[in-house]
């Protein structure tokens, strides 16, 4: 199993036990300080069936078709380049190989002092993109049996003052898709 912007490590230890003893979880970020600190609560946690890789989500330092499953967690909206995000996960990826993604897209567009502000870029809104845009990228890229699994509403209003224009804007999707 991957995890795609691991950070410190949560969801990369939460998938430690679902893969047993004979799987691995391997979590890429490309910041030394949380590669270092998920190595850290590694060790602590006593999770020998996990380890943490430094690297880009656009160009990750994985074997091709070597991972059974992928995941990402609210990550793949920050990077600028999703296209070759995807594109890399189609790498990586065995043949009938899983991408489960939870992130954020716009239903609407963002008034551009919102979408400018460090509030957006923290709340990980800065780099969303459409919804049609961001399924079409995962088509792109070659995966197959695209489902949206989930779609809510991300409440806007708990980071804005000024919300004109953006109620409804973004929501937060979860995405299964397959290397066929």
């Amino acid at each position: 199993m991957l995890d795609l912007g691991s950070g410190a490590g949560f969801d990369a230890f939460l998938a430690s036990p679902k893969v047993g003893k004979t799987g691995h979880v391997i979590g890429v970020d490309m910041t030394p300080e949380m590669v270092a600190k998920a190595k850290e609560n590694a060790k602590q946690g006593k999770y020998f069936n996990v380890e943490f890789r430094l690297g880009e989500i656009e160009k990750l330092p994985v074997e091709d078709s070597s991972i059974d499953v992928i995941i990402s967690n609210c990550v793949i909206n920050l990077s600028p380049d999703k296209e070759a995000v995807f594109k890399e996960a189609h790498r990586v990826l065995k043949l009938g190989g899983r991408l489960m993604v939870s992130d954020l897209v716009l239903v609407k567009e963002l008034p551009k002092i919102i979408k400018e502000s460090v509030e957006a870029y923290v709340g990980c809104l800065a780099g969303a993109i459409g919804k049609g845009e961001y399924l079409k990228l995962i088509t792109m890229a070659g995966f197959q049996d695209v489902k949206v699994i989930s779609e809510s509403s991300y409440p806007v209003d708990a980071m804005f003052d000024n919300l004109e224009g953006a109620q409804d804007a973004v929501a937060s999707i979860k995405v299964s898709v397959v290397k066929r």
